[in-house]
C-alpha cells in the first residue's frame, strides 16, 4: 500500500485517479481548491481519503500545503493533476505550483505530471513569461514547461521515478462533453505510474499516452533548456530544486 497525493481531485481525471487508487487499497490524499470544490471529494473522504484545501494560484498557499503534508505521514507518490485551461491562473497553477511542491515535499519516490498534447505547440522562450498570473497565460507553454520539469527531475533525481502523462482530450469539466478520448483510459496511466510494480511503470523520464511511451517536444529532453527552466523557476519562486 502506498500513500499518494492527487492534486486537483474534486472532479475529472484527478477524482477518477484517486477513486481507482482507493479501490486498489492505497492511502490517498485528495486536494480541492476550496470548501465548495471539496464537496466533490466527499465520497472519497468518506472512504478514508485525507483532504488538503488550498488555491494553487497562491504561492503562499502552496507552501502551506507542502508544510502540512511534510508534517504528516510520508508520501510515496504525487500525481500533479491540478490544472487550468485559460486565464491568469494558468502559469501559477500549471507550473509554479507543481514546481514548488516538487521542491518542497520530502520523500515521494514517484512523481507524475499531467501534461497535454498541447505541449507540442508550446514555446521555449522563458523571458517575458508572466509567472505571477497578472495576465492570461498560454496553456501550451505551461504544459511544455511542466513536461520539461518532469524530465529534469528524472535526470537530477535518479532515485525518483518522474514521468509526464498526456491523458488525451477527455470529457471532463476542462475538456468539455464533446471530447473524443476515453475518460477511463485518461486516468489509468497516472494511477499506474504512481503505484504499479509493473516493470514499465518502474521507469523514469517518460512521456506517456495510454500506458505507452511517446516522443515529447524535442526541447523537453534538451538538458540546457531543462537547466534554464529550473534556474528561472528557482529565481522566480526563491526556492531551488534540490
Amino acid at each position: 500500500m502506498s500513500r499518494i497525493l492527487v492534486t486537483g481531485s474534486a472532479d475529472g481525471l484527478g477524482r477518477a485517479a484517486a477513486d481507482a487508487l482507493l479501490s486498489a487499497g492505497h492511502e490517498v490524499v485528495v486536494h480541492a481548491r476550496n470548501e465548495e470544490r471539496a464537496a466533490g471529494t466527499q465520497g472519497l473522504v468518506d472512504r478514508g481519503a485525507g483532504l488538503v484545501l488550498g488555491d494553487f494560484a497562491d504561492r503562499d498557499v502552496v507552501r502551506r500545503i507542502a508544510a502540512e503534508l511534510n508534517e504528516a505521514a510520508p508520501l510515496d507518490a504525487v500525481i500533479h493533476n491540478a490544472g487550468v485551461w485559460s486565464g491568469p491562473a494558468v502559469m501559477p497553477v500549471n507550473i509554479i505550483a507543481p514546481y514548488l511542491l516538487t521542491a518542497l515535499l520530502r520523500g515521494p519516490r514517484r512523481l507524475v505530471y499531467l501534461s497535454s498534447g498541447s505541449h507540442y505547440q508550446g514555446r521555449i522562450f522563458l523571458n517575458g513569461i508572466d509567472w505571477q498570473g497578472d495576465q492570461p497565460g498560454s496553456y501550451a507553454d505551461s504544459k511544455l514547461f511542466l513536461t520539461t520539469l518532469a524530465a529534469a527531475v528524472a535526470r537530477l533525481r535518479p532515485g525518483v521515478l518522474s514521468n509526464a502523462v498526456d491523458p488525451g482530450w477527455v470529457p471532463t469539466r476542462m475538456g468539455g462533453p464533446g471530447a473524443p478520448d476515453d475518460l477511463e483510459l485518461g486516468h489509468r496511466t497516472q494511477a499506474w505510474l504512481a503505484s504499479s510494480d509493473d516493470p514499465q511503470a518502474l521507469t523514469s523520464g517518460g512521456y506517456w499516452y495510454h500506458q505507452r511511451r511517446q516522443q515529447p517536444h524535442a526541447s523537453v529532453l534538451d538538458e540546457n533548456f531543462q537547466d534554464r527552466l529550473l534556474h528561472t523557476l528557482g529565481e522566480e519562486t526563491g526556492t531551488a530544486l534540490a
